[in-house]
């Protein structure tokens, strides 16, 4: 209850933040169609010249738009605003402020600063994915879109887990502001099915640096191409990678001096 509470109040404070700004809401809101436009109009351009990609459909391909869109909004909602200020509190001895609460360091650094506004992009994605798989023409039963919301939230988990360990990076080497640009590199990998890499590369988006598991897992189960063993190893991998990153947040931690020293 405590923690909702304190997510209900850093909830409220980045409305009235983001309704101070109604013009600036309204363009970003603009921008991001435009945007969605642009890559709807990529896909199209795409599939003018073939019929597949990978073995996926056209409406396989907009539903997995829909989950990229939904990871990386759930990134770019919770974990972007909170990085720069993270990179300076650990310059300016700031940080001591949040170690210094009687709440994880870790749950304060992600939830302090919300942008609101892409409660939007949401929406979106999720139209996207429905709107995809109408095209695809599959049937979807409960359990799929079980196991799919599952490995959804796991793939997620795993995004946020790479960046605890990328900004914990700060904790070593102080001027370390280039990690959100590394993150989100790897992340535009997950923009097309991971079956259109050569075996080496899927290797990698897929156990090394999972960013399959965030986009393309979540849709096969959509599609029911996992089998029962297959869903719990990849729904593994999302809570191995959140206990992997919390070790390495304490131990970096452990290595932050403060703004007394």
């Amino acid at each position: 209850m405590h923690t909702l509470r304190l997510l209900s109040a850093f909830f409220k404070v980045n409305v009235q933040m983001a309704l101070a700004y109604r013009a600036d809401t309204v363009v970003n809101i603009l921008l991001n169609l435009m945007w969605l436009g642009w890559e709807l109009l990529s896909l199209n351009i795409i599939f003018n010249n073939t019929e597949t990609l990978g073995g996926w459909g056209i409406g396989e391909l907009i539903a997995l738009l829909g989950v990229f869109r939904l990871v990386n909004t759930m990134m770019i909602a919770l974990i972007w605003p909170n990085t720069e200020k993270f990179n300076a509190s650990i310059r300016d001895g700031s940080m001591d402020y949040t170690i210094l609460q009687p709440v994880n360091s870790m749950f304060l650094v992600t939830f302090s600063r919300i942008t609101v506004w892409r409660i939007w992009d949401l929406v979106l994605a999720v139209v996207l994915m429905v709107v995809g798989i109408n095209m695809s023409g599959d049937s979807i039963t409960a359990l799929q879109i079980l196991t799919f919301i599952l490995l959804a939230t796991t793939g997620t988990l795993v995004i946020y887990s790479l960046w605890i360990v990328l900004i914990a990076m700060t904790f070593w080497f102080t001027k370390f502001d280039n990690n959100v640009t590394i993150l989100q590199a790897l992340l535009d990998a997950g923009r097309y099915p991971a079956t259109v890499y050569p075996v080496w590369l899927r290797v990698i988006v897929t156990f090394i640096i999972p960013i399959a598991v965030a986009t393309t897992i979540p849709l096969q189960a959509l599609r029911g191409d996992l089998t029962l063993a297959s869903t719990l190893l990849f729904a593994s991998i999302g809570f191995i990678s959140f206990g992997i990153a919390s070790q390495i947040w304490k131990a970096g931690l452990k290595r932050y001096s403060g703004a007394s020293s």
